[in-house]
């Protein structure tokens, strides 16, 4: 069992609240994916048994401000001032779906403090970064009635009004989708909430900005941090997207996870554990 103290970190835009795990290792920031949900790093702590786990609640739900500004920038800032206020020096950085690119962008505005990444089924890094395809294939698992109410919500989240507990019901219909096996996924985590502001800026922030004139890649493909990008061969997310991060980055390893979704850690257990010792080693 992980025992965790809790902290709250004070920034100019509101604070940022999260927990790091007790009793020694090296420091591990974990960044969850979304963006605009709740913090769910903590179901891996048996991957990340060993290291010093530190995540925390992005910005746009509570306990941390629900206030934005919601860009990438905001969201890199609130990470190193997480760092900043834990005094943690050295960290590897374990970022899951649109928390790998954000792990990077952290890699990028800190390099001195950022050891290695372990990038874990995101989004690739320019054009539109696959998610068109991630969206049809989550979609494209459905049976025809979860098919009909899904497009019902998605008209909802298109059109004037749409609220939180749209994108909530939106995260629900399609979280088996996210799995290798539908029929076999876990339930979604208790109390999931979702931001729609937070969504919709961050991404626009990410598309609109970062993926522009692929300014984005051109960076990564100076980045010295060694990294291990994972993909999951069963993931929505088709695999094409970490390949090209991983072609991209200098000092990288691609792991495709055998029959793993987009948690390739709920298929295939200790995958996560296995890319982080890479980097310890």
């Amino acid at each position: 069992m992980v025992i965790e103290d809790t902290f709250t970190v004070t920034t100019d835009t509101g604070p940022i609240a999260g927990a790091a795990a007790t009793g020694g290792g090296p420091d591990l920031l974990m960044l969850h994916g979304g963006p605009g949900i709740s913090d769910y790093m903590a179901v891996l702590a048996e991957e990340t048994e060993g290291w010093r786990g530190i995540h925390y609640q992005q910005r746009g739900l509570a306990p941390s401000t629900t206030d934005g500004p919601f860009t990438v920038a905001r969201h890199v800032a609130d990470a190193i001032a997480v760092l900043d206020a834990l005094d943690v020096r050295h960290t590897v950085v374990l970022g899951h779906s649109w928390g790998v690119h954000l792990a990077l962008q952290v890699a990028l505005a800190a390099p001195e403090r950022v050891t290695g990444v372990v990038l874990v089924d995101g989004l690739g890094p320019s054009g539109d970064g696959h998610a068109p395809e991630l969206g049809a294939e989550l979609r494209a698992r459905l049976t025809p009635e979860e098919a009909e109410r899904c497009a019902e919500i998605d008209e909802r989240l298109g059109a004037p009004g749409a609220s939180d507990a749209d994108l909530v019901a939106s995260t629900a219909l399609l979280w088996g989708s996210y799995f290798a096996v539908r029929s076999t996924a876990p339930p979604m985590p208790d109390g999931l909430g979702a931001s729609l502001a937070c969504a919709m800026g961050t991404f626009g922030s990410i598309l609109g900005e970062e993926f522009a004139d692929d300014a984005f890649a051109g960076k990564l493909a100076h980045l010295a941090t060694p990294a291990v990008v994972l993909a999951g061969a069963a993931s929505p997310m088709p695999v094409a997207a970490s390949e090209q991060t991983a072609r991209l980055l200098p000092d990288s390893e691609l792991v495709v996870i055998p029959d793993g979704g987009h948690l390739p850690w709920h298929e295939q257990p200790g995958c996560v554990a296995d890319a982080l010792g890479r980097l310890r080693d």
